[in-house]
Formats: C-alpha cells, sequence, structure tokens
C-alpha cells in the first residue's frame, strides 16, 4: 500500500516487522503504526487500521515495529508437544535471548566494515534464507486431540481454578503485565543507569548482553523444572526469585556488583513469561490455545513498554533509579500475589 512515511533520523524508512503470511491473507504492521490485511492471491487489501492514531502513539526513534510471529509460534510449539512441554517451549522462548546476546556484535562490526544499510540489507537476505525454509517446514497444524475429554478434563476446561474462563484470563493478563514492567526496569534502563553512575554505557552494554546470555539458561532451565512442578509453581518461583534480584538492586550499585546482579537477574526472570503458556495449556481448552496465550503474551509487551516509560518518568522526577526499582519491585509483588492465590486455588481444588 502507499505510505508517506519517512524516518525523521534518515536512517530507514521500514517496514521493521516481519509479515504474517496465513492460507488465504496476509497481515503487515507499517512502520507509521498501519496494520493491513491483504489478499494472499491477488494483494487487494481487506481492511486496514490505523494503530498509531487509533491509539494516539507519539512519534518514535524508528517508527513503529512488531514481529506478529512470536505469540502463534508459542502456541503451536505448547500444541505440538505433550511430553516435555516445559523444556520445548523454553527452548524456544530462548530464541530472542540468544539473538540479543549473538546479532549486536555482529551488527556492530558488519556497521564499521561496511555501513549501515548494507548490514540491515544482509541481514534482510539473512532472514529470507533461514526463516523461509523453516518457516515452510513448520506450515503443518499441530494436530489437537479429536477424542471426547474426561468429566474432568471438561470440567477444567470450562471452570478453569474455579473460574470462567475469562476471568482466568484477565487474571493472567494483570500478571503479565505487572510482571513486565518489573522485569522491564532492569532490562530497559541497565545502559542508562550505568552511565549515569559514572561506568559509561558500554559497561552498561555489557551488562545487558550478560543478562540476555544468563536468560538464555534462564529459561531452558525453568522448562524443566515447570515439566515437574507444573506452571504455576513455575510462575510463582520465578516471580520470587525475580523480585530479590530486583531488591538487590537498590543498595548495590559498585561495577562488580552490577555485573552479578545482571547475571543474576538474567537466571532469576527467564522462566516467567514461557510459564504463562504453560499454565494455559494446563488450564485451558487446546482449541483456546492460541488467542489465550497471545492475550497474555500481549499484556506482558504492554508491561515491558509500560515498566520502561514508567522508570524513566519516575527517574525524571526523582532524579534517581533507586525508586524506580523500588516501583518495580510493587509490580512485582502483585505478580506474586496473583501467582500464590492461583496456586493456592489449585491445591485446594485437587483436594
Amino acid at each position: 500500500y502507499r505510505t508517506s512515511y519517512r524516518d525523521p533520523y534518515g536512517f530507514n524508512n521500514g517496514p521493521r516487522c516481519a509479515p504474517l503470511l496465513t492460507k488465504n491473507r496476509v497481515y503487515t504492521l507499517g512502520a507509521e503504526g498501519k496494520l493491513t490485511c491483504l489478499d494472499f492471491a491477488t494483494g487487494a487489501e481487506i481492511w486496514q487500521r490505523d494503530t498509531a492514531n487509533d491509539f494516539e502513539v507519539p512519534e518514535a526513534f524508528f517508527g513503529v515495529g512488531s514481529s506478529p510471529t512470536f505469540g502463534p509460534l508459542l502456541a503451536d510449539i505448547s500444541l505440538w508437544f505433550q511430553r516435555k512441554r516445559g523444556v520445548a517451549i523454553g527452548i524456544f522462548a530462548s530464541g530472542n535471548y540468544l539473538a540479543g546476546t549473538l546479532w549486536p556484535p555482529v551488527v556492530q562490526h558488519f556497521i564499521a566494515v561496511a555501513g549501515w544499510r548494507k548490514t540491515y540489507f544482509g541481514i534482510a537476505i539473512f532472514c529470507v534464507i533461514v526463516m523461509l525454509p523453516l518457516a515452510w517446514l513448520l506450515r503443518k497444524r499441530a494436530t489437537i486431540v479429536s477424542h471426547a475429554p474426561s468429566a474432568a478434563t471438561a470440567m477444567r476446561n470450562e471452570l478453569p481454578l474455579g473460574f470462567p474462563p475469562n476471568t482466568l484470563q484477565f487474571f493472567l493478563i494483570v500478571a503479565g503485565l505487572s510482571c513486565c514492567v518489573a522485569m522491564s526496569m532492569p532490562q530497559v534502563h541497565i545502559v542508562a543507569y550505568c552511565g549515569d553512575l559514572g561506568y559509561g554505557v558500554a559497561r552498561g552494554a555489557q551488562m545487558l548482553s550478560l543478562m540476555l546470555a544468563c536468560g538464555i539458561v534462564s529459561r531452558i532451565s525453568f522448562g524443566f523444572i515447570s515439566d515437574h512442578l507444573g506452571g504455576l509453581r513455575t510462575l510463582l518461583l520465578g516471580s520470587a526469585l525475580q523480585a530479590i534480584a530486583l531488591l538487590m538492586f537498590i543498595p548495590f550499585n559498585g561495577l562488580v556488583s552490577l555485573y552479578l546482579l545482571s547475571a543474576m537477574f538474567g537466571l532469576f526472570q527467564g522462566g516467567i513469561v514461557p510459564a504463562y503458556a504453560v499454565v494455559v495449556r494446563e488450564y485451558f481448552s487446546p482449541v483456546q490455545a492460541a488467542t489465550r496465550i497471545s492475550l497474555t503474551i500481549t499484556a506482558t509487551i504492554f508491561g515491558m513498554a509500560l515498566g520502561g516509560w514508567m522508570s524513566g518518568k519516575i527517574f525524571d522526577l526523582t532524579g534517581s533509579y533507586r525508586m524506580a526499582f523500588a516501583n518495580g519491585v510493587a509490580w512485582n509483588v502483585l505478580n506474586l500475589l496473583i501467582a500464590y492465590w492461583l496456586l493456592r486455588r489449585s491445591t485446594k481444588l485437587v483436594t
């Protein structure tokens, strides 16, 4: 479709996200925030929504960008595996952390050697060569067991944890929002925090890479844990450990301490978001998995955005990141209470 978007800083006019392809439709999100549905065969526009205008999104540094593939792939993974589901979800979910660890030095090197235009063109070629064959291999829909569920399973799907399904969904959305408001504080602001402390942004970038690298280990490890303990216990454990790591950021701000805390935070928080997919598969019907998981993951993404903005606003008002960390701890406590309450309900229903 026609667009007049121009990058305000002259870097790149987009688009910034991968399209989502189905059998009959193509969905794209342009850098100016226009979400468009096109006919796969003809390219004709079926509908379009201006999200930037509808939701009053301010002009961002690089415009609007998001990938529509994470949620659907996460839902599919949860359907493909009945045994070792937690490990499978953890391995898949660690992909973005692995990318965050490996890609920055590669991109930095090629930008210095060849410039950003050729580098991004090379990234595009790499994505086409690698992602298209993999997407083709994964094109087959997951087989959902078609035999009639047992009476206990049917009751669990109709009233998960004793709630109407949408009520439990609401609590998972609030939990996802709150945990990621807390999670965003170190991940979004660690670089600026190090600059504010006088250590330099390069140190902060190293800490962020360390955090993401440890997050890979965390997501896979928590996958094993969720296979043994279940989704709610894993969520509660991850939330409690994340709260401890956040609290440690408040009194300790030495250089060595921040490196250690970055590693600790990465190891503690990585299993929280994948645990939501496990919880959804444990308490909802498989045919609802994609919708339920996508709603919860959307809440976590919104939490990361809200938390990043909120922490910056608190710093602007107080001139210190200590209150921003305290704010993250408060949101983490909310997540902890929800996870504990839901776990208590699940144990009472079993007994």
